[in-house]
């Protein structure tokens, strides 16, 4: 049986005299656009800064994604090269700052390209006058190859940097390298004073492992962790990973740990002030070009204050990172693009 073709219901047509009357505009809904917090659009971030096509296709030859997102990285990394670095470096020290410095890269297996990350620092070791902490991946010096390569390579850099008077801390990585990061860090510390370790208030695990790396009586770098992980390995972002993060900061301090707080949260920081931890730390550090006017305040409040800065070509995931630390500033990004000039290098330290 065939069915009857459906009607449309009838129209009525307004009389000529009412076509321009003017429409109330409250008979039309406002528009809405979903809410996201910034803790969505920063997970958001930081599964993109993961997606291996994005990393490939800005490794390839002429990558037009490094050519369009490159406006947005300049605010966060310092220079492209040795030789743009060396002036930022003393230009932060000029003003007060301590500074960090970090050859950026991705994860690597090939045993060419890690001698050239190694050499990389040790040039910049030569190069710079000032006292300076080197900061980098395991993963960037052998550990993804072996843990003796990692070992090896470190106290290599180690060795230099204590010659200069200087220091390295490690960065922590994805939650699957915890295990093998912790080891060789122990393995360092034994004959490396200058040796520090960063460690992620997200993770579950730390609150375990935090004693004993105190007990070993380095330098603690304390962030919150920028790795997207399921919730059976970390916190996300909010009110129950900042009170984590003033424990573990707590915890260390009563241990005797030379304690860098190392976060860009106004409100994080403001309540470490409160409970006396600002006072008991070593330092505050913030990435660079997240929120210089803010480490700006606390360095003119007296505390000593500490600028990571990156330089080099692989800049993709530090750029993803830094706009999942504080997701507001993707707009700003986004209108670096447009105006490549706003990035103006040191204007709010």
């Amino acid at each position: 049986m065939t069915e009857a073709p459906a009607t449309l219901p009838p129209v009525s047509v307004p009389a000529a005299s009412d076509r321009n009357a003017t429409v109330p505009a409250a008979s039309f809904p406002a528009a809405t656009v979903p809410a996201a917090s910034d803790r969505d659009a920063g997970l958001g971030l930081r599964l993109l800064a993961a997606d291996e096509r994005c990393r490939r296709a800005f490794a390839e030859p002429g990558s037009l994604l490094r050519q369009l997102a490159y406006p947005a990285a300049r605010r966060y990394l310092v220079a492209d090269d040795l030789a743009g670095l060396l002036p930022r470096l003393d230009l932060l020290r000029a003003r007060g700052y301590r500074v960090s410095a970090e050859y950026v890269g991705e994860e690597i297996r090939d045993e060419a390209e890690i001698e050239q990350v190694v050499l990389a620092y040790l040039d910049l070791l030569a190069a710079d006058a000032g006292p300076l902490q080197l900061g980098f991946d395991l993963s960037n010096v052998g550990l993804l190859v072996s843990r003796g390569l990692a070992v090896r390579n470190t106290a290599r850099i180690l060795t230099a940097a204590a010659a200069h008077g200087s220091e390295v801390v490690l960065s922590m990585e994805r939650s699957e390298l915890v295990d093998e990061i912790l080891p060789v860090f122990a393995e360092l510390a034994a004959d490396h004073p200058n040796v520090g370790i960063t460690v992620q208030a997200h993770l579950h695990r730390t609150e375990r492992d935090l004693p004993g790396l105190v007990a070993l009586g380095r330098r603690i770098r304390l962030v919150k962790g920028v790795y997207a992980e399921d919730p059976g390995t970390a916190l996300g972002r909010g009110p129950e990973l900042d009170e984590r993060y003033l424990a573990l900061a707590a915890h260390a301090l009563d241990g005797g740990a030379r304690l860098t707080l190392a976060t860009q949260h106004a409100e994080l920081l403001a309540a470490a002030e409160r409970r006396g931890l600002l006072a008991g730390a070593e330092e505050i550090e913030m990435l660079h070009g997240v929120r210089p006017a803010l480490l700006r305040h606390y360095r003119e409040a007296g505390y000593p204050c500490r600028v990571y800065t990156t330089y080099g070509q692989s800049w993709w995931l530090h750029l993803l990172h830094r706009l999942a630390e504080h997701p507001a500033m993707a707009l700003r990004a986004l209108a670096d693009l447009a105006d490549p000039s706003a990035a103006a290098f040191g204007a709010d330290y």
